[in-house]
């Protein structure tokens, strides 16, 4: 694919097709997604849609959990294809397999249930002794093969049109200087002179072999009613062959010989495919971001072998894509980690700044969660893989990278338009410009000094057609957008900034209001009970044990600080000192230690309630007290103005229809949520905070951090109104949440942002995922977004320009005036530079720098 109006072509047949539901095809990553019926259409039916139109096509990756693609070493003759066969028609759980000789691979379906990936290939080499060996084909290989396959295709093609072209050009332009040569060249074969029949000979390979490509491109094109890039280039190269073929068979039966322009075709081919192998190139590097995240993945990984009792028995080298959920995994200090697991033996450290951009190694015991292609520093550590495959959290960064690579910014359709209209416009304004010349010409409204003296105003007006042709580029305006895109999204992923869409990178540019969820964004998310007060005569761990017990079903964050706090008032100093000692315990002492709960039920938004020794118990907040009939005494009320004066929550505890006593929570703010906060002013950005929490403890929170519009006493259903009420004025709302009760309002809002630290990162309502849990990000996301259209911009302005300046040019605008004519060789070399200005354009993103706080605020750093 060339151009927009390419991609525009390739979805629309697909489309087309029986059995497909929707298609997204990317100029930039040459990729293309479709979702399809499987019984009505197979995918190769689908590939060879895409080559009867023209451009070649390639089948990667299905979505399919039952389909697997495995490639096969030694599968050289027949024999070994039946004993190929031989050995899946044996194998229990295959559904079906389809054996492709010409590349070595077997597509097979087989049940998940029944048989593992891993037995497969296993099976497979032992039942060939050996013979056969199979491997899981990794789609992001095969995408690099194809991508290298493609760049070596064009420089081929390249060194070949260079070496016929230029001799043409020197029997053109230096032989006939030289005595010797010119005489050589002058000298009879036939009718025709020597130089001008191997000029002939050359060129004709030039165009018709090296080109052919153009040909059947352009072909496919007009068959399938569009136009291309490869419709110009075949315009005007063969307009500039059929009129030499025709001049030198003129001249060879007349006697009367006209210039010939052979050399013309030859170096628009030549200058066109050296302008498509820079491009392949540049476009190469764009991806580069999902290349290296890639290479985080470990190729092999040690399985932990144990026979039937447990015991370790030995260890074996595995492919890493077959590592199985509940394996035994050995990770040696140094090496990466394969899959998203469990430690289960083994202390160590491990650097995680490949996926959460955090710098400092991270202690790992038994216990610890681990990611995959993190890399292990110090200990050896035995891990159980949870999740491998695409249910990585690696994976579904690289899945969200490349869906937000594949999606088109809305500003694209303006580049999609354009291309849809260019080509005929430019063959028009080509014909306009031979018919001016030539009529001119004609009725003598210019000098005859004006046209070579062996030439005539046919070939002059010719000249200057095809130099129209062949200078206009519709490639520059369709990589204008995508190429920016790809980049930007590959440098957000390296700084923990996961964007799920251009789309979403387009709208986060224009942001004017920034809602932050206050628990857990713009605080810690790790309450602490900072007092407890008794107001009846119940006694202190007589009150704590209820509050307790009240809170043990409840999942807030809330009632794990008070289930903490209440632990430790009882047992504090009675525990053994080893980690795994004090949670073995814990869990012990809690069954014997709670009372029973009965009738429990959470109230969104106010507390919990339930029976406790059969007698109602109600924990929550003032509404839920005062809801349920429980007068709160004066010095209570007192007590709690006071800590919700100090940015605490107050919880209250109601017993048998009598208030009991309350307690005071505080959740730290995040150090750097105040200067986050005065950066997004700075940014013109208006910060608004959204919260369930009373107004007393949200103003305090607020003012602490900087923020004057609070919206408090929110239900979580309400953050999502909350966010309409500010949109209702035209404005760009961009919504900040950990995405647990905050999804409504990250789905109401125009861009929502979801905070966490990397291991939930598939949050479907999110546009933007903050992998590193750090506010910063908010302002990197805002300025990535803003620097990245600011490039496209530009990129727009030098296509367009580019068109608009060089189309007069090439058509003799100014030749009446300066005597400049552009020849069309000429006009070649500038078409296939503009393209590659383009991407190149979008390259200088990738020297992206994130936005310092200090420079945000303008503060200077003695």
């Amino acid at each position: 694919m060339t151009c927009a109006n390419c991609v525009n072509s390739v979805e629309g047949i697909l489309k087309k097709l029986p059995g497909v539901k929707g298609a997204v095809v990317a100029l930039a990553t040459s990729l293309g997604e479709v979702e399809y019926v499987p019984s009505a259409i197979s995918k190769d039916e689908i590939v060879q849609a895409i080559e009867d139109a023209g451009f070649e096509a390639a089948f990667l990756q299905s979505s399919e959990q039952d389909k697997i693609l495995l490639g096969l070493i030694g599968l050289h003759t027949e024999r070994d294809v039946e004993v190929l066969h031989d050995i899946l028609k044996k194998m229990d759980g295959l559904r079906q397999f389809d054996v492709n000789t010409v590349l070595s691979e077997v597509e097979i379906v087989f049940d998940p249930e029944a048989v593992g990936l891993r037995s497969i290939v296993d099976k497979i080499e032992m039942g060939s002794n050996g013979w056969l060996k199979a491997h899981v084909q990794n789609p992001y290989t095969r995408g690099a093969s194809n991508d290298a396959q493609e760049a070596s295709k064009m420089l081929n093609l390249l060194r070949s049109s260079l070496f016929l072209s230029i001799p043409v050009f020197f029997i053109r332009m230096v032989c006939p200087s030289i005595p010797f040569l010119s005489t050589l060249l002058s000298m009879h074969c036939g009718p025709f002179l020597m130089g001008d029949l191997l000029k002939w000979i050359l060129v004709s390979i030039v165009q018709f072999v090296v080109g052919k490509r153009f040909y059947v491109a352009a072909y496919r094109a007009l068959r399938h009613g569009s136009t291309n890039m490869d419709v110009l280039v075949v315009l005007g190269t063969t307009a500039s062959y059929v009129y030499s073929v025709c001049a030198l068979l003129y001249g060879a039966f007349t006697g009367f010989r006209p210039p010939v322009y052979f050399e013309t075709s030859a170096m628009i081919i030549t200058f066109v495919l050296f302008g498509k192998y820079l491009e392949v190139l540049a476009k190469g590097k764009t991806s580069d971001a999902i290349k290296k995240l890639v290479e985080l993945v470990p190729s092999t990984a040690l399985l932990v072998l144990k026979d039937k009792e447990g015991k370790h028995v030995g260890e074996r080298e595995i492919d890493a894509l077959l590592v199985q959920p509940g394996d035994v995994l050995k990770v040696l200090p140094g090496s990466k980690v394969p899959a998203d697991g469990v430690v289960v033996w083994g202390t160590s450290h491990v650097n995680e700044s490949m996926i959460t951009g955090e710098s400092a190694p991270v202690p790992k015991e038994v216990s610890s969660v681990v990611i995959g292609g993190t890399i292990n520093l110090h200990g050896i550590l035995h891990i159980q893989a949870t999740k491998v495959g695409s249910g990585t959290v690696l994976s579904q960064i690289i899945s969200l990278v490349e869906t937000a690579q594949m999606s088109k910014a809305p500003i694209q359709k303006f580049a999609d338009y354009v291309a849809s209209i260019f080509v005929p416009i430019v063959i028009t304004l080509s014909i306009v410009t031979f018919s001016v010349w030539f009529l001119c010409g004609w009725l003598g409204a210019y000098p005859n000094s004006w046209v070579a003296e062996n030439s005539n105003c046919f070939v002059f007006s010719l000249m200057f057609a095809i130099s129209v042709v062949v200078i206009a580029c519709p490639c520059a305006l369709g990589l204008a957008t995508p190429t920016a895109v790809m980049v930007a999204t590959g440098i957000g992923a390296n700084h923990g900034v996961l964007v799920k869409g251009g789309d979403a990178l387009e709208r986060a540019q224009n942001v004017n209001y920034v809602v932050f969820d206050k628990t857990g964004t713009l605080t810690q998310g790790k309450a602490v009970v900072t007092t407890a007060k008794v107001f009846s005569g119940m006694d202190l761990g007589d009150f704590l044990t209820l509050v307790a017990s009240a809170e043990a079903s409840s999942e807030h964050p809330l009632a794990k600080a008070v289930l903490d706090y209440a632990f430790h008032f009882h047992f504090f100093g009675k525990l053994p000192s080893s980690k795994d000692g004090i949670e073995q315990r814990k869990d012990e002492v809690l069954s014997q230690w709670l009372l029973e709960a009965e009738d429990f039920s959470a109230v969104p938004g106010k507390g919990v309630q339930c029976s406790i020794n059969g007698k109602h118990v109600l924990v929550g907040n003032r509404t839920l007290i005062t809801e349920n009939g429980v007068t709160i005494p004066p010095e209570a009320e007192s007590f709690l103005v006071d800590l919700e004066s100090n940015a605490k929550t107050g919880i209250l505890v109601a017993y048998d229809g009598d208030f009991v006593g309350l307690m005071g929570i505080t959740d730290p703010l995040k150090r750097e949520a105040a200067v986050v906060v005065e950066g997004l002013k700075k940014l013109g950005v208006h910060p608004v905070m959204l919260t369930g929490d009373n107004w007393r403890t949200a103003q305090a929170v607020a003012k602490e951090v900087g923020i004057e519009d609070v919206r408090a006493e929110v239900m979580p259903a309400g953050k999502a109104d909350v966010v309409r009420s500010l949109q209702k004025d035209g404005s760009i709302v961009a919504m900040v949440g950990d995405g647990i009760n905050d999804s409504p309002a990250l789905a109401a809002a125009d861009v929502g942002m979801a905070i966490g630290g990397g291991t939930d990162i598939a949050i479907e309502a999110a546009d933007y995922v903050l992998v590193r849990n750090n506010l910063e990000d908010v302002i990197t996301a805002i300025d990535l977004s803003r620097k990245t259209f600011s490039r496209i911009r530009w990129n727009y302005f030098f296509a367009m320009a580019y068109n608009v300046v060089a189309i007069p040019v090439a058509a003799g605008a100014l030749f009446p005036f300066t005597g400049l004519q552009m020849p069309p060789w000429l006009a070649g070399a500038c078409m296939a530079f503009s393209s590659v200005s383009v991407v190149c354009s979008s390259l200088l993103l990738r020297r992206y720098r994130k936005p310092r706080l200090t420079t945000v605020l303008q503060i200077t750093v003695e």
